[in-house]
């Protein structure tokens, strides 16, 4: 079965600067797939080019099988693009917003979808509201009800999160891992790494316009395993021997982070602290999360820097 979007060597020019160096990568039917990387790393600009909204300089994407250039009628109705600005005509309220939404793919009569929707996205009382008077979060609760409104096999969200309150979060994500188990396809970008980490399978990583990791994330987070121990210290300083694996500063009451790249290494530790006449007062052992193995590839890929003024 052929990928439902397909990303094969990809470049993006503007004027002198490369914002995307040949980017491949394939997003199957069902999955929930996370795009990431730091600000300037490209994302935005190949969701543009997935979308439709900018041409690639080389390279092919295809959505469902459909050329975004060559065949982009067909290739946008099976896409939702939930954008990261707040994007909204004034003039018209929630429920006609989403009515002329429906009207650009040629959707008559989806009254009762657009119903469906606004009720799980916790909408149903705003329907009559005119856009301008609504809250930023609610209207990034409408951009999400126009991405879906034509019922889109695929579904892009960049940045769906930025700016809202828990609430909005879990309602949010709770439709859309709905979406997901109904055989929807997701790819999401955000800086949320923990929404990342808790809701995608597999996830790319982008850094200087080129894919620098690609993997099921539990595979990344298995192949950066250990973690951190974290000690509150009295009766003798840190012994030098483990001062290379201190994490950072210590914190205003004294607790300290030392790096584990495996969790054999932690005897060894303590043997060390009880060594040295150090007594533990406090104590805690947390696992390698996302946020850390994003770090730490990043780390591992020094990066071109980006021309000022030339988007991401």
């Amino acid at each position: 079965m052929p990928a439902v979007i397909d990303i094969a060597s990809v470049h993006k020019r503007y004027g002198a600067f490369e914002a995307l160096r040949g980017v491949s990568l394939q997003v199957e039917a069902g999955e929930f797939f996370g795009l990431l990387g730091p600000n300037g790393a490209g994302k935005t600009s190949l969701i543009s080019i997935v979308a439709g909204l900018n041409r690639p300089s080389s390279g092919t994407v295809r959505v469902m099988g459909h050329d975004v250039v060559a065949d982009y009628r067909a290739a946008r109705r099976a896409l939702g693009v939930v954008p990261q600005e707040l994007v909204f005509d004034p003039f018209f309220t929630v429920r006609e917003t989403l009515r002329l939404t429906s009207g650009y793919y040629g959707l008559k009569r989806n009254d009762a979808w657009i119903d469906e929707i606004l009720h799980h996205l916790d909408l149903t009382s705003k329907a009559d509201a005119n856009m301008r008077a609504l809250s930023g979060g609610m209207k990034r609760r409408v951009l999400v009800a126009q991405a879906l409104v034509h019922r889109p096999p695929v579904i892009v969200l960049d940045e769906p999160t930025a700016g809202v309150d828990v609430e909005l979060r879990q309602t949010l994500w709770r439709f859309v891992r709905g979406l997901n188990r109904d055989g929807h396809t997701i790819v999401l970008t955000t800086h949320y790494l923990e929404e990342a980490q808790e809701l995608c399978g597999r996830i790319a990583m982008l850094k200087a316009g080129r894919v620098v990791a690609l993997e099921r994330t539990a595979d990344l987070l298995g192949r950066f395993g250990g973690g951190t121990v974290s000690l509150r210290l009295s009766g003798a300083p840190l012994p030098p021997a483990l001062r290379p694996l201190l994490q950072g500063e210590p914190a205003a009451d004294g607790r300290i982070a030392l790096r584990l790249e495996d969790w054999q290494r932690l005897e060894p530790i303590l043997a060390a602290l009880r060594e040295a006449g150090c007594r533990i007062e406090e104590m805690e052992l947390a696992h390698t999360d996302l946020e850390d193995v994003f770090l730490k590839i990043m780390a591992q890929n020094p990066a071109v820097p980006p021309s000022p003024g030339v988007p991401s």
